[in-house]
């Protein structure tokens, strides 16, 4: 078994493992992965790529955002939708964007969609499956229209629809009951809203609103809450009391406004007499 090193390189630390390992042997049970909960999908559609995600951001149990953005930027032609622990799929995301524009600078040519993909699965295959990203990569190159998956571990799947998350399975099923060659905008955006939507509303780590992405050759368009099914309606009942209804004794009103005196010594600032 190796040893855990007191000095630290560059990059990630995995001597955890090590201790984990020892841990394991001893017969102490080693603490579950907390899954995020995420439903994103994509599908090809007759003029380029149509990407979809939920926006709930989860912590365990707890919805720690309601409007997350889970769609994020690569290039202007390719986007990459992340599933998973949400600091990893953001991190993973824009290094590869970072690289993507260093790579783009170096060869003087757009990059295609397929170099992000690579880069994509070395990093994460390198990392083992400890870099908590499922990602779903969409975009339009010089050679058409591109789809692809990419699990936490490496592998990578090219398809003409895909999903990812936790609602992934919810979301297939509409895929699988839906999707045609050749459909036009319209009809693919209302399958990518149908299938977030079956995440949303069959997954409890899916919900809030639906975000899309149209990718074509010629233009990026992002539909931020493209759909928003689950907005918050006004209460039947009114909860307020009129004035006087709760009496008090005393009143103190404390100033938190320092004041300050400011006595002037000497001319003018800029006076050099």
């Amino acid at each position: 078994m190796p040893s855990a090193s007191p000095y630290h390189g560059p990059g990630f630390d995995f001597s955890n493992a090590v201790r984990n390992s020892f841990l394991q042997e001893k017969g102490i049970p080693l603490p579950k992965a907390t899954s995020t909960g995420t439903t994103i999908v994509g599908c090809i559609y007759k003029d380029g790529v149509i990407l979809g995600a939920d926006t709930r951001a989860t912590e365990g149990p707890i919805v720690a955002d309601k409007n997350c953005e889970k769609i994020h930027f690569i290039t202007e032609s390719i986007r990459c939708c992340g599933a998973g622990t949400a600091a990893d799929t953001e991190f993973t995301t824009a290094s590869i964007s970072s690289n993507m524009e260093l790579h783009a600078l170096s060869t003087g040519r757009q990059p295609r969609v397929v170099t992000a993909m690579t880069m994509l699965k070395q990093y994460l295959f390198r990392h083992q499956g400890h870099i908590g990203a499922a990602l779903v990569l969409g975009g339009v190159d010089a050679t058409g229209p591109h789809l692809f998956t990419v699990a936490p571990h490496g592998s990578t799947d090219k398809l003409p629809y895909v999903t990812m998350g936790s609602g992934s399975l919810a979301a297939m099923a509409v895929f699988e009951t839906g999707w045609k060659p050749n459909m036009n905008r319209e009809e693919g955006l209302a399958l990518v809203t149908a299938a977030i939507s079956a995440g949303i509303f069959n997954d409890l780590g899916s919900g809030s609103n639906v975000d899309a992405c149209v990718i074509t050759a010629t233009h990026t368009e992002m539909l931020r809450n493209f759909v928003k099914p689950n907005e918050r309606v006004e209460k039947e009942r009114k909860y307020g009391f009129r004035r006087g209804t709760t009496a008090w004794k005393t009143e103190n009103i404390r100033s938190l406004v320092v004041s300050e005196e400011v006595t002037p010594v000497g001319g003018e600032a800029m006076d050099t007499d």
